[in-house]
């Protein structure tokens, strides 16, 4: 196939030559991005969290009335041993917070009293001596809470406390030369507190972008949050019997005090609707860049198609002529495909500048990360491809042009 006559073709339809090239330029830099983009939210919501998702659940228990930080505390202790001692429940807590809530407390880590500027951040529980087990959380160095170490948090008080158990992503992050067993960090004033257990992975409240950095950094206080607000009650149900202690959690917490609010929408959530509310964000984000994707190749599709056909209605004498010169169905074939491959090539060159320069643009402005070559190379097949199949039933139409049916139309 000689390249010269197709180029000097090219050149009688300038416009829609470069405009059609656009096109596959424009829809390789964004299908790129947006393909990158979906790895990365598909990827974000299938992060493990480091708890017993299958068995837990979560309780908003909000109090009715105004009672005093120590009746509250009070009142806890009575609603833990009750939840305790429901047939299908393991074991129960209560926190400030849980992975993936979707917001809550965070602390800046110093390693020295004085210092001003933060070592890194860490999302912070609180919990006593039972939440390990109740969330399921796997203790890789060091001990538990012992229960005289879990205070109430008043008021007057701060949240830091003399012990901390931490992540192994955090103690990596403030240890990277060795254990961080034994050592001690600051988050407020000038009380060190020490790391006296380590467990595997606890994912964060929080799992926005802005977190990022800071993923699986966590740390538990062994603290009781008396305040007014409310607390949440996790719960840890036996295999096999979440949706029984779902059902008979709230009675046993109202049989113990009926000044309490729970939402009876969304108060109790079994951890399987906390990881879908967690990550709506990144599942809509990821649908619509799908769509995107789908639509934007699905138009460069029929603009290859249209362009194709109108060029092939222009060229029946040019068609026929070379046909009653002995070119075969599969010489005028490979013509509009080898045609195609020209104007798709250009279009992917300049797409791929696109495509890394939008990346850079993603990576200044949304703090995005770098988009590997492969997505760039899979893209440039794709968008070939697509040129390829598109152009096929038309150059197909042109094929069947008969030489003796040309020749009546010179």
């Amino acid at each position: 196939m000689q390249i010269q006559p197709i180029l000097a073709a090219l050149r009688q339809h300038k416009a829609g030559t470069v405009l059609i090239a656009l096109q596959i330029a424009l829809t390789l830099a964004i299908v790129c991005n947006a393909l990158f983009i979906i790895h990365q939210r598909v990827a974000h919501l299938s992060e493990p969290s480091g708890i017993d998702e299958a068995d837990l659940f979560v309780i908003d228990n909000q109090w009715a009335n105004a009672p005093s930080p120590q009746a509250i505390d009070a009142q806890m202790q009575a609603d833990l041993a009750a939840l305790r001692g429901l047939p299908g429940v393991r074991d129960a807590t209560a926190s400030n917070s849980y992975p993936l809530r979707g917001g809550g407390w965070d602390d800046f880590i110093m390693m020295t009293p004085e210092q001003v500027q933060k070592t890194t951040d860490a999302t912070v529980y609180f919990g006593d001596a039972h939440f390990l087990d109740a969330l399921g959380v796997k203790l890789i160095a060091g001990r538990n809470f012992r229960p005289d170490e879990v205070t109430p948090l008043l008021p007057q008080h701060h949240a830091t406390s003399p012990v901390v158990i931490v992540t192994r992503a955090l103690a990596d992050k403030l240890y990277p030369d060795g254990s961080a067993l034994g050592k001690s960090f600051y988050t407020e004033g000038t009380t060190p507190t020490t790391i006296i257990g380590i467990v595997e992975r606890l994912q964060r409240s929080e799992v926005d972008t802005w977190s990022v950095p800071y993923a699986y950094q966590a740390l538990i206080w062994p603290r009781r949050l008396d305040g007014s607000f409310g607390t949440y009650y996790v719960v840890r149900a036996k295999p096999g019997e979440l949706a029984a202690a779902m059902r008979e959690a709230p009675k046993a917490l109202y049989a113990q005090n009926r000044m309490r609010i729970i939402d009876p929408k969304d108060g109790v959530l079994s951890f399987a609707q906390v990881r879908h509310h967690a990550y709506d964000s990144d599942r809509g984000t990821a649908i619509l860049m799908g769509i995107i994707c789908a639509v934007l190749l699905v138009i460069t599709g029929a603009g290859i198609v249209g362009l194709t056909s109108f060029w092939v209605g222009q060229r029946r004498k040019q068609i026929g002529i070379r046909r009653a010169l002995g070119a075969t169905r599969h010489d005028i074939l490979r013509y509009f495909q080898t045609e195609n491959l020209l104007i798709a090539g250009g279009g992917v060159v300049v797409g791929a500048m696109l495509a890394v320069g939008l990346n850079l643009w993603m990576m200044r402005q949304l703090a995005s990360d770098r988009m590997p070559l492969p997505y760039v190379l899979a893209g440039v097949v794709v968008l070939l491809l697509l040129g390829q199949g598109a152009v096929l039933v038309p150059a197909l139409r042109a094929s069947r042009v008969s030489p003796v049916e040309a020749t009546r139309t010179v």
